[in-house]
């Protein structure tokens, strides 16, 4: 007889961009020529300067366990970062390190969350918010954007969900954005900031595209708004996506103590430390930036550009121009209503799509928004040129 498996379990699914991810894999290990576009990491290598920290943590045998919120080296560097690019102002017993932004979301939410305490969460989102609210007993409201407000959510929609939801305790806020590349302005964050304040409302910030904006946009974290806003505000951040190190695992939380230190006692039962040369490698990262993260960023800068003007010039496809983070999220509204294929779902036409013409990208319900598909534009232009033109090709073939 089967052991049955938890009712918590039985809601969560499998990460779309990470199936994904592997099925291209496969099809480029049996010799096909595939394009992946739904892959959310820098094709970048980590910078040497990071590198060569790790080395020598290694030769200094630095392999053991550490504090299980991190070395107060890496701590007080965290710290320095925030006061540095962010105006705000933590101590060492403010920050928790985790292995990955992801984890230092979950430990948040529960350390927070009771059973059927609901978290808000706007939509498009990134696939992970819901899956790790239910984990933590807690319920998912998605609150609804639309296209013209560039996917943000907008006051009245806020206040509207918070007085539909009666145990509203935590709004879960990405900017940039994953999927859409949307990036709040402080006029924008101070109107959500005063409504979570008004209501008791904890701010879980994702800011781990903070440094991936482009144009003339600056990055503003919510917590910087005021005091009473840093008071209601866990900022998660970390270190994969502008550093190039998504293997490397690391993410930190920076909120409130008490709500930090709770956090933390659920990070020593679960995961604990985090490795020890990773922590040595980001203390440099963060300490002794050189000009390659720039560089990444000017890189993906031009690629969003590129991408965006040729998406452009296919007739049908509706999209917004990202301003910030690497993805792109075009609707694809028409061509699902009118194809000589029978698709009627994102779903469907990113299958299709992989199959024929061998480019991987997700579907956009995955995300909450159906009718879209999102592109990762960490790729090389010779790769988004490949790619966009099969994709432009496709829609030719089944709209004829």
């Amino acid at each position: 007889m089967a052991i049955k498996l938890s009712n918590r379990t039985k809601l969560i699914k499998p990460s779309p961009t990470l199936s994904l991810s592997a099925k291209a894999t496969q099809m480029r290990q049996a010799g096909i020529d595939v394009v992946n576009f739904g892959v959310g990491e820098p094709d970048f290598n980590t910078p040497e300067y990071i590198k060569a920290a790790a080395h020598k943590a290694i030769d200094a045998n630095f392999t053991r366990y550490t504090a299980n919120a991190g070395i107060i080296e890496l701590r007080e560097a965290i710290c320095a970062k925030l006061e540095r690019e962010n105006g705000l102002s933590y101590s060492p017993k403010d920050i928790l390190v985790s292995p990955g932004a992801k984890a230092s979301i979950l430990n948040v939410l529960i350390a927070v969350c009771d059973t059927d305490d609901q978290v808000l969460i706007p939509v498009p989102y990134w696939v992970t918010y819901p899956y790790q609210t239910m984990m933590a007993d807690a319920v998912p409201v998605y609150i609804p954007t639309d296209v013209e407000d560039g996917y943000k959510i907008l006051p009245a929609a806020l206040e509207e969900a918070i007085e539909d939801s009666p145990c509203a305790k935590v709004l879960i806020l990405n900017s940039p954005s994953n999927p859409t590349g949307a990036v709040y302005s402080r006029d924008e964050l101070e109107a959500i900031a005063a409504i979570c304040i008004k209501n008791d409302i904890l701010i879980i910030s994702d800011e781990i595209y903070e440094r991936l904006v482009y144009d003339d946009v600056k990055h503003v974290s919510i917590a910087s708004i005021s005091p009473e806003a840093k008071e209601h505000t866990v900022i998660v951040n970390g270190v994969s996506k502008a550093y190039a190190m998504t293997g490397w695992r690391l993410g930190y939380a920076a909120g409130p103590t008490h709500i930090i230190n709770a956090a933390g006692r659920v990070q020593e039962h679960t995961t604990s430390c985090v490795n020890s040369i990773t922590q040595k490698a980001c203390v440099t990262a963060l300490n002794e930036e050189d000009d390659s993260i720039e560089n990444m960023r000017k890189e993906f800068w031009m690629r969003r550009d590129y991408l965006f003007d040729m998406l452009m010039k296919i007739p049908h496809v509706v999209c917004k121009k990202p301003q910030g983070a690497f993805y792109i999220m075009p609707d694809i509204s028409w061509y699902l209503q009118n194809n000589n294929q029978g698709i009627k779902k994102a779903s469907q036409f990113c299958d299709l799509l992989l199959e024929k013409y061998h480019v991987a990208m997700v579907d956009g319900g995955a995300f909450g928004l159906k009718g879209t598909v999102r592109f990762s534009y960490a790729n090389s232009m010779e790769n988004i040129s490949k790619g966009v033109t099969r994709f432009s090709e496709f829609l030719k073939e089944i709209s004829s």
